[in-house]
């Protein structure tokens, strides 16, 4: 499944993204088209200014209140690659590059993408329990363990000379 996204990021992407700049060359000619994309570049470029500045006041508004700022992270993670999508040339790109810029298609992506990564975590986590795989520490996952240990009752008077001591 990978492969084919590879594949349609780095072959397919471009080739339908030069089909569409020809195609409105076509229609328009070579100078309203290159100003065209330099137009939605510019126009871009301050809406994510725009936009990522606000991200960033949300973001640190949660870290103040003590809120973990989950929401924000995500909503900067998508402002980033919408501004990678309005660097790359094209239309289909730039399209989808303001769409993540835009507050409510944001959201919407945002929702996917929480979704997504709720999916795959609890798919992971199900699946390493299944397998009994190991989590940090080189612990396995769920598995109990004892620990030895002895317990005296302390009247809880000071002792003097130093700190408590420990019968056996």
């Amino acid at each position: 499944m990978r492969w084919i996204l590879v594949v349609a990021a780095f072959i397919v992407v471009p080739l339908v993204e030069l089909w569409a700049i020809l195609s409105v060359g076509d229609a328009i000619g070579v100078l309203p088209t290159i100003a065209i994309l330099l137009a939605d570049s510019i126009l871009g470029s301050l809406l994510l200014r725009s936009q990522g500045r606000g991200a960033w006041r949300r973001f640190v508004e949660a870290l103040r209140t003590g809120r973990m700022p989950s929401r924000e992270l995500a909503d900067g993670l998508l402002l980033v690659i919408g501004g990678a999508l309005l660097v790359t040339p094209g239309f289909l790109t730039d399209i989808a590059g303001l769409l993540l810029l835009i507050a409510p298609t944001r959201a919407i992506a945002r929702r996917g993408l929480e979704r997504t990564l709720a999916r795959r975590l609890s798919a992971g986590l199900a699946g390493a329990a299944r397998d009994g795989r190991q989590g940090p520490g080189g612990r396995r996952r769920g598995a109990a363990y004892d620990v030895e240990g002895t317990a005296v009752e302390h009247d809880g008077t000071p002792v003097s000379g130093g700190p408590p001591r420990i019968e056996r």
